[in-house]
């Protein structure tokens, strides 16, 4: 799965996720502020507010940071953020990953086994989750579901952060989940495709060059301008550091690019395939 959320790397339970927000919301209610109030001004929603609350969602940077300006907590939010170290939800090999996703400028991600995590719905993720083995009760499958959509928050960071998708035809045309699980994953494929900060390219089923046979990659760029890479497995995942892997991997994201349909012939093939269902 491409985001850390099923497999090996089984999520754990988080107390500092849990402490740190008790912090939060010691903050707010010393701010005199509800929910409703508070979340607004940090720009996020209700619900997310919430799940920071209660230690189910880890904070984005910018959540922390408006968190801290808004309640005037002396430094003790940025303090305690820097001792999160678990996401539930998400395997520990993935959540140094996730973090470097919160703070990126541009993300880029190629895809040949299942729909990229942020690009999945609701009955897509759950199709998938319940499909891998060892078998998961209800609990299991909600709280890795619930961390991927919760990372769906990604697409409405301020500063916005620039998005390049490929992902093979061959994953739509699989049918995971059944016809209207299809129907909407396309729906949201094309919504996605629409957003501003979004580059969506489909690699046909037939492609005679094909720079992607290593396997799924993902790059990204920090606010520093560094970039890394991360490429994930059956039982775990790998985070590149090393300038020299880093640049093979652009590279070969570079060709995949030029081999995938445009953005525009993309959006016309998902719309053709959302027609035959």
């Amino acid at each position: 799965m491409t985001d850390g959320t099923g497999g090996a790397g089984e999520p754990e339970a988080s107390d500092s996720l849990k402490a740190f927000g008790e912090v939060v919301k010691a903050f707010r209610k010393r701010a005199g502020l509800t929910q409703e109030e508070f979340a607004p001004r940090v720009r996020y929603s209700v619900p997310t507010v919430a799940s920071i609350e209660q230690g189910r969602r880890f904070p984005p940077v910018d959540f922390v940071e408006r968190a801290e300006q808004t309640l005037d907590a002396f430094g003790a939010l940025r303090g305690a953020a820097r001792h999160l170290s678990r996401q539930p939800g998400l395997a520990s090999w993935f959540r140094q990953w996730a973090r470097f996703e919160a703070e990126a400028v541009s993300l880029y991600t190629y895809e040949c086994r299942v729909v990229p995590g942020l690009l999945q719905t609701e009955g897509y993720a759950r199709a998938v989750t319940v499909s891998v083995p060892p078998v998961k009760d209800d609990e299991q499958v909600t709280q890795q579901v619930t961390a991927r959509l919760d990372r769906h928050e990604l697409f409405r960071r301020k500063p916005p952060i620039s998005f390049s998708f490929i992902i093979e035809q061959a994953l739509i045309e699989r049918g995971t989940g059944g016809p209207e699980v299809t129907r909407h994953l396309i729906d949201n494929l094309l919504a996605r495709a629409d957003q501003f900060n979004v580059e969506l390219q489909v690699m046909p089923l037939r492609q005679v060059d094909h720079a992607g046979f290593d396997g799924p990659l993902q790059v990204l760029e920090t606010t520093e301008n560094r970039w890394f890479g991360y490429a994930e497995g059956q039982r775990g995942g790998l985070l590149i550091s090393d300038s020299k892997e880093v640049s093979i991997m652009l590279q070969r994201y570079a060709r995949l690019r030029s081999q995938a349909l445009n953005p525009e012939d993309s959006k016309g093939l998902l719309k053709r395939m959302r027609g035959s269902l």
